[in-house]
């Protein structure tokens, strides 16, 4: 896993916003520039796509609908060359768009129409959780567990499984690590969401399930025999005390 970058000193942060549509990008670019953030913008997937590669942006803001290359196209090629988190942005209200979202790498989303406040709000807490793991890789508070066979390096951000590379997401490794970090202690979906994301969203506990679930596969952990992950049934998950506790 490709370690967060440093934010920069001078500024609250470097966003790239890559909408097409003129007026959207005008009040989304007014409002960040406010909260203090440098921010770029871009009106397709191959100029966002240079741009993330010659400017190294600490965010993107990434609608899903673009001309020449969908966000989600964007949003993948993006992870391949070096991960800089994203924020997606999207018309569509079904929740497989927002699953899709995540499982290419996305950090967040919010479906239009949105307030510019939350598109703020969410803003802060991804920059504020890649901060945090940038303090475990200085040193800060980093660990490393092991879990049965697994070893999960906090400050490098990586796990491995009988001593092989397991590739998780930002947030899969979010997921894990909280946890990991408390065996037996059993979290609500709403919990993991103001652990990991930062806030609480009553309706996300299936994008919750989402993670967890893609979590157990690059494991191989079977939810009906778990030997990391337990599920408990109505409230949420914890980490196996145990390997092959039951579900």
């Amino acid at each position: 896993m490709k370690p967060a970058h440093a934010l920069r000193p001078t500024t609250a942060g470097t966003i790239l916003v890559v909408d097409d549509e003129a007026a959207l990008v005008e009040a989304v670019r007014a409002r960040l520039i406010s909260e203090g953030y440098d921010v770029r913008v871009a009106a397709d997937g191959p100029s966002a796509l240079a741009r993330v590669e010659a400017e190294r942006p600490d965010l993107v803001v990434l609608d899903l609908m673009l001309p020449g290359m969908d966000g989600l196209e964007v949003c993948r090629e993006i992870q391949k060359r070096d991960w800089v988190p994203v924020l997606m942005l999207t018309a569509r209200t079904e929740e497989s768009d927002k699953i899709a979202g995540f499982a290419v790498g996305a950090d967040d989303y919010l479906t239009k129409p949105f307030s510019l406040r939350e598109l703020a709000a969410r803003v802060r807490a991804i920059l504020r959780r890649m901060e945090r793991a940038e303090a475990r890789a200085a040193g800060n508070g980093a660990e490393s567990l092991r879990r049965f066979d697994l070893l999960i390096d906090a400050s490098r951000r990586r796990v491995f499984r009988d001593g092989v590379e397991v590739s998780l997401t930002p947030l899969e490794f979010e997921i894990l690590l909280a946890l990991a970090q408390a065996p037996g202690v059993v979290f609500a979906r709403e919990q993991l969401m103001e652990r990991v994301w930062g806030y609480r969203d009553h309706a996300g506990g299936r994008v919750v399930d989402s993670h967890v679930a893609r979590i157990r596969r690059k494991l191989g952990d079977e939810a009906a025999e778990p030997r990391y992950i337990r599920t408990v049934h109505w409230v949420g998950y914890a980490f196996c005390e145990a390997p092959g506790e039951p579900a």
